[in-house]
């Protein structure tokens, strides 16, 4: 690495708040994260962590170091990317983050690709609701978020990466349903599967409902389910019917196990969007995304 590793032992413990944690994601010993912080300490000459007994909090001086921490690792990143970058090569790491619906459906095909192209970029993933991705890129967890909600926090950046559109499925065997389609008031009577709070998927729905002169208290809500393959397979073992996206039920729909009820007057469309910080400014980042945008018609 081209920077001191004791900054990123300081960063995983101010993060995490436990040693033991920071030791196993950066594969090394819990005496070893105890060895260079205190290393730090005694290089400052002041304290960084607050000890009372296995808890610890940032002193003062942790708070501020912090700070700098991520904007020197982040310079670093940058550095490494750029040299390389002039010298013909693509190397570093991307933190990457994104919402259930693109981490299962979207994005593993388009990271395939990506490692094949440029084997020399270590690339991390990690998948929460968008909600708890938005808030890993403002404690820059992450460098690149990608969303799948309407969610508009005036300190991040919104690029519009790939369209969606989310739609009534049901399961063959459900009779509810006569025909292909029904009014969006029938929606009340029907029971159904959602994703859960802080869902960008729940979200967008939310926004269509009230654009049609309803909300989500007024659906008949089963239950809801923090993925979108837990709410499918409960979808087909029961007369319940659930909103998806469409890129989350494609195999089913081929598989013809599950079907498209069509809701008259009622176009639940979107966008998913990469999501930066605002003056974040890094070219890995920028680079997976000219490469997702290109390449996001690969066959799932």
């Amino acid at each position: 690495m081209l920077f001191d590793f004791r900054l990123q032992v300081f960063q995983a413990v101010a993060t995490r708040l436990n040693f033991t944690r920071a030791a196993s994601e950066l594969f090394i010993s819990q005496p070893a994260v105890t060895k260079h912080i205190h290393e730090l300490e005694s290089q400052l000459k002041i304290k960084l962590f607050e000890r009372d007994g296995s808890k610890i909090t940032l002193t003062q001086a942790g708070q501020l170091l912090l700070v700098h921490t991520k904007q020197i690792l982040e310079a670093y990143r940058n550095l490494e990317f750029d040299i390389n970058a002039l010298a013909g090569r693509h190397s570093g790491i991307l933190r990457l983050g994104a919402s259930t619906t693109l981490a299962q459906y979207v994005l593993p095909p388009i990271l395939a690709a990506f490692h094949n192209k440029l084997p020399d970029v270590q690339v991390t993933l990690t998948v929460n609701n968008t909600e708890q991705i938005e808030q890993l890129l403002q404690n820059k967890i992450i460098d690149l978020g990608v969303i799948e909600g309407y969610s508009k926090n005036t300190a991040i950046r919104y690029s519009e990466f790939l369209k969606d559109e989310i739609v009534l499925v049901s399961s063959l065997k459900n009779t509810f349903v006569k025909s292909g389609s029904i009014l969006p008031q029938q929606l009340k009577e029907i029971p159904l599967l959602l994703r859960e709070p802080g869902s960008g998927t729940l979200e967008v729905i939310g926004h269509a409902l009230k654009a049609a002169g309803m909300s989500l208290s007024d659906l008949k809500s089963e239950m809801q389910l923090g993925g979108s393959e837990s709410i499918k397979l409960y979808m087909l073992h029961s007369d319940c019917m659930a909103l998806l996206s469409i890129h989350a039920v494609l195999k089913e729909l081929q598989n013809k196990e599950c079907y498209i009820v069509d809701i008259e007057g009622l176009n639940i469309e979107r966008y998913f969007y990469f999501t930066q910080l605002h003056g974040q400014q890094e070219a890995l980042p920028e680079l997976f995304m000219k490469f997702a945008c290109r390449n996001a018609g690969l066959p799932r």
